[in-house]
């Protein structure tokens, strides 16, 4: 689905969702019923977050070769007591 904008001669310009290919050069205004032609503007294009931006490059780049992973990210190494005593505590 596209949107498509159109200039109706008294109410202004007014948008119009339909499918791709399918918009025509006039366009009945919703409020008043008059003809209204279609105006042609730059497409609506949104910015990409840096960090989403970033995990879509980074996938991309480790399709055919995965990066290794040492550790699971986001969670703090597990740190051992020197203690020999403490290696026979329970871990959970």
């Amino acid at each position: 689905m596209a949107t498509y904008e159109y200039r109706c001669p008294q109410d202004g310009n007014f948008d119009t969702v339909l499918p791709i290919g399918t918009a025509g050069t006039a366009a009945r205004c919703p409020r008043c019923g008059c003809p209204a032609a279609r105006v042609f503007s730059a497409p609506r294009l949104a910015r990409t977050p840096a960090r989403l931006r970033h995990a879509i490059d980074r996938a991309e780049r480790s399709a055919e070769t995965p990066d290794v992973v040492t550790h699971i990210p986001g969670r703090q190494p597990v740190r051992r007591s020197p203690n020999p005593a403490h290696a026979r505590l329970p871990r959970w």
